[in-house]
């Protein structure tokens, strides 16, 4: 015979109850187990060079009994590989595991971890740092584990600030911002330090640090400033934007024709210098040739005849006298002695004959 409807109903009822009570239960044992309870940041942002601090404190239950194990590592972004362990503490000892690249400077921020605080403090960040981090906290039967990701990022360098285009009124004119180093994302603004806000028809592009002026005029004249900027420093430089009227039009044609005018007159002053010169050295040189050739000797004359030279050779020392209208011969060697017969004239004394090699006649 069937029991009542009611009882059976009672009787799902009661095993439901039973069913919820042992599932509080064992949901109450689970959440009063190791317990990690820092609220730091999940993702922390740092520059390099700086010091950080990736926060673990815990609270043990008093269920836990078992020993403390506490172990900090940097999470492999593929699932297919083994976490890499950096520092653990486990039975009162510290110990260094993994590369040196990311151990050094890694160290508990307590002096004994074992009080609840495990956070782990990272000095003279770099680059190599930028990873997931995992803390993991053990204590059976409780265990608890956070994960806390770093990005270590560099500051942006001083900017360079300059103008593009001329600081004419009327013409469009442009403020350049830029640092040569720095992490991304990097955004620039711009403001005016003096001479009130920017005139709302500039306009600027935050990422390539341009600050566009399509129309200069005097009301945008000013000192600018730029800021650089990203999520671990700032930077900035200043610029001194001018307002020039433009030049007379008129006046910068009639001073190119004067230049011009002028240019052409000095290169036909050098062109006559140049031909003077040239006509001086020419001048000159002839005037020496003709000074040359009148210093020149006279050629000597054609050598004597044959029978010339041989007269000359056989006789060489006989000397004529004119004596009486009529020549006389004498030899030198000899000594003339006047005859009776002769008249008394008074004797001659004869004087030697020489002869010019040069002139080719006997002197």
């Amino acid at each position: 015979m069937l029991p009542p409807r009611h009882f059976i109903v009672k009787t799902q009822n009661s095993r439901n109850c039973c069913c919820f009570l042992s599932y509080y239960s064992l949901e109450l044992k689970t959440t009063q187990g190791m317990q990690v309870t820092s609220t730091s940041p999940q993702t922390i942002q740092k520059a390099e060079g700086e010091d950080v601090t990736l926060g673990c404190r815990y609270t043990p239950s008093p269920l836990d009994s078992g020993e403390l194990d506490i172990e900090w590592s940097v999470v492999s972004p593929d699932p297919t590989e083994k976490d890499k362990m950096l520092i653990s503490y486990t039975s009162g000892t510290k110990y260094i595991h993994g590369d040196n690249s990311l151990t050094k400077g890694l160290r508990f921020e307590a002096s004994d971890p074992s009080l609840g605080d495990a956070s782990l403090s990272i000095s003279l960040l770099s680059s190599a740092h930028s990873a997931t981090y995992q803390c993991k906290v053990r204590k059976s039967p409780g265990v608890d584990m956070r994960k806390v990701t770093l990005v270590v990022m560099a500051k942006p360098s001083v900017p360079k600030c300059w103008v593009e285009g001329g600081e004419l009124v009327g013409e469009p004119v442009s403020l350049r911002c830029k640092s040569a180093t720095g992490s991304t994302p990097l955004k620039y603004s711009w403001r005016r330090e003096i001479g009130g806000p920017i005139p709302a028809a500039a306009t600027q592009n935050s990422v390539t640090g341009e600050l566009k002026i399509s129309n200069h005029s005097q009301s945008f004249a000013g000192i600018y400033l730029c800021e650089a900027n990203n999520a671990v420093g700032v930077e900035h430089c200043r610029i001194n934007l001018k307002a020039s009227k433009p030049p007379n039009r008129a006046a910068v044609i009639v001073g190119t024709v004067v230049g011009s005018l002028l240019l052409i007159f000095i290169l036909l002053v050098f062109i006559v210098l140049l031909y003077w010169k040239l006509s001086s050295r020419r001048r000159y040189e002839k005037e020496f040739s003709n000074e040359i050739r009148e210093d020149v000797p006279a050629p000597e004359s054609r050598p004597v005849s044959r029978h010339t030279s041989r007269s000359t050779s056989e006789h060489p020392q006989v000397s004529y006298c004119q004596v009486g209208g009529r020549e006389k011969s004498f030899n030198d060697r000899r000594t003339h002695t006047p005859s009776s017969n002769s008249h008394s004239h008074t004797p001659v004394k004869s004087t030697p004959v020489k002869y010019d090699s040069k002139y080719g006649y006997v002197v």
